[in-house]
C-alpha cells in the first residue's frame, strides 16, 4: 500500500537561500537499513494501521493518535527516525518532496481543495511543482517523482 509521511525537520539549505524543512517520504523509506531499527519498522506498523493507499500522513497526526505523544516510546524514537530520515534525503538514499517554507521561493505548494462541512471524507489535496528553469529540479532529482502524486489525501 502506497503511504506517505509528512514531517517537519530542522532546515538545510541545498542551495543557496533556499530553505528545506519539511518533506514528506514514501512510508516504505522508515524500512531503510539506514534508519534507526527496529524504530523505523514499528512506525511503519503504526503509520499503515487504518490508512487508505495514497494517503499522506503528517507525523503530528500520529503524535496525535499516539495519546498527544505520550505512547510514542511504545512505538520507536521519532526524533531519530526523522533525523536519519533527512540525511537519506539528502544523501540521495530515498525519494522526497521537500517542501520550503513559503517565505522563501518554494519549490512546492500544497493546495487544498473545497469540500462540504457534512463531509466525512479527508481532505483532498494537490501537490504542485511549478514549471519553470528557476524551479525546474536538476538530473536526478528525486522530488518529481513524488511531485507526480497529484491529488492524495491528507490524514488529520
Amino acid at each position: 500500500m502506497s503511504l506517505y509521511l509528512l514531517f517537519a525537520h530542522e532546515p538545510y539549505y541545498p542551495l543557496p537561500a533556499r530553505e528545506i524543512n519539511t518533506s514528506v517520504v514514501a512510508a516504505a523509506c522508515l524500512l531503510h537499513p539506514h534508519v534507526k531499527q527496529p524504530d523505523g519498522i514499528r512506525i511503519h506498523q503504526y503509520l499503515g494501521q487504518g490508512r487508505r493507499p495514497g494517503e499522506i500522513v503528517p507525523l503530528a497526526t500520529l503524535t496525535q493518535e499516539l495519546g498527544g505523544g505520550a505512547h510514542w516510546p511504545k512505538v520507536g524514537d521519532w526524533e531519530a527516525v526523522v533525523a536519519d530520515l533527512v540525511r537519506l534525503i539528502r544523501n540521495e538514499g530515498c525519494d522526497a518532496l521537500s517542501l520550503a517554507p513559503p517565505s522563501s521561493a518554494p519549490c512546492c505548494a500544497a493546495a487544498p481543495t473545497a469540500r462540504s462541512a457534512s463531509s466525512t471524507r479527508p481532505p483532498r489535496m494537490h501537490l504542485l511543482w511549478p514549471p519553470g528553469p528557476k524551479s525546474s529540479p536538476g538530473p536526478g532529482t528525486p522530488a518529481p517523482r513524488l511531485g507526480r502524486i497529484g491529488q492524495c489525501s491528507m490524514a488529520w
